[in-house]
């Protein structure tokens, strides 16, 4: 059963995600992430990757390109119990785009027990989407 220290460490992991890429601190994206885990952003166009290598590669590339987001935030996330040492969580994100567009995004997220710590093992980002089917 997770502990309340279970779901504190998770959200925090969530939002360390944000601090590193934002300050483009990628060395220390296995504070975040697992070894191999996969980060799938297919339904945006912008592909998947595994594994931290390909992860600190795609980060940096965005970075360079002067098209990251500015600012990352998540909010309502929800935490649910999953066999073994995981757990699934979903929430939601707001990004502060380069041009200052706001995006709406939702994070399935699957968070596993690493080495004493958790974190994200896989993670899946979704757009908002608005009525008329654009992003939000």
């Amino acid at each position: 059963m997770l502990t309340v220290e279970d779901r504190s460490q998770i959200s925090e992991t969530l939002a360390r995600h944000a601090f590193v890429v934002d300050e483009n601190r990628l060395d220390e994206l296995g504070e975040v992430f697992t070894p191999d885990a996969t980060y799938d952003m297919t339904s945006s166009g912008m592909g998947a990757f595994q594994g931290l290598d390909a992860l600190r590669a795609a980060a940096g590339q965005l970075f360079a390109s002067g098209h990251a987001p500015l600012s990352h935030f998540v909010t309502n996330i929800v935490i649910t119990e999953t066999p073994g040492s995981t757990a699934s969580v979903r929430s939601k994100g707001l990004m502060i785009m380069h041009d200052g567009a706001v995006h709406g995004v939702v994070y399935d997220d699957t968070v596993a027990l690493h080495e004493g710590r958790w974190l994200i093992a896989s993670r899946v980002i979704l757009p908002v989407r608005t009525a008329s089917g654009g992003e939000h």
